[in-house]
């Protein structure tokens, strides 16, 4: 049940409002100030590791390899512009977060993954829907866990389950970015959850064993979409002019 009710906010996410789509390098049309409005779209995201392991008694990050995401990452904002300059945003969002593990000195690879329901809190400022900044607060709730073990390039286990207690339950991450022109948008984020549970414990062959004990990961995400910070006004033809922000 839970799994289904997640799948459909996934879905609403991807459509968004198919109406309000434009070209990543067209120009936005521009709600006025002091009014709700909505954007959607996806991020591109890198990312790596910030590794402490004491379990393999090596230096701390080694062994992180960087991970790129393009999909599934579906995101949608809701935008309230104090004034030209100063806005406040807020969103829902499905987001692939996860890294990939070299365990020095051997030929062993781990992948883990987590698909997360992302809440976003954040400021703006600069000139709306042009070139800005944005900084902010994002929560994490994992909700699909999937695990990979390679040995010598060939994959030997494979685990996936929903709700794992694998992770940890909330992931709190600080995010940064900017908007260049055409509505690019470039995000710094950094997760300071470490992404598994270190009490988490299983029996394999009738035996107890913790395999995320001494792990520890934050995760660093750079993140490219567009428009996720030009939205258009809700109601208005693809066609019809943009009404003129006012200026500072």
């Amino acid at each position: 049940m839970k799994a289904s009710a997640l799948l459909t906010i996934a879905s609403l996410l991807v459509l968004g409002d198919l109406s309000a789509q434009v070209s990543p390098f067209a120009v936005p049309e521009r709600p006025k100030v002091r009014t709700f409005y909505l954007t959607n779209g996806t991020e591109w995201i890198l990312s790596f590791p910030v590794l402490h392991v004491s379990r393999d008694q090596v230096p701390a990050g080694r062994g992180g390899i960087v991970r790129f995401t393009p999909f599934f990452n579906p995101r949608a904002l809701i935008h309230w512009d104090a004034s030209a300059r100063l806005g406040f945003f807020s969103g829902l969002g499905i987001r692939n977060l996860g890294f990939i593990y070299d365990v020095p000195g051997s030929d062993e690879r781990f992948k883990y993954r987590a698909y997360t329901l992302s809440l976003p809190l954040g400021i703006k400022a600069g000139r709306m829907h042009e070139v800005l900044a944005f900084f902010g607060y994002d929560l994490d709730l994992p909700f699909n866990y999937r695990e990979k073990r390679y040995v010598g390039g060939e994959r030997v286990d494979r685990s996936s389950a929903w709700f794992s207690d694998r992770t940890r339950h909330l992931l709190h991450s600080v995010m940064l970015g900017v908007q260049a022109p055409y509505g690019i948008n470039l995000t710094l984020k950094y997760t300071f959850t470490n992404f598994h549970n270190t009490g988490f414990r299983d029996q394999v062959d009738g035996m107890i064993r913790e395999p995320y004990a001494g792990l520890r990961a934050d995760l660093v995400c750079l993140s490219l979409n567009w428009g996720m910070h030009a939205g258009r006004e809700r109601g208005r033809g693809s066609g019809a002019p943009a009404p003129t922000m006012p200026r500072s």
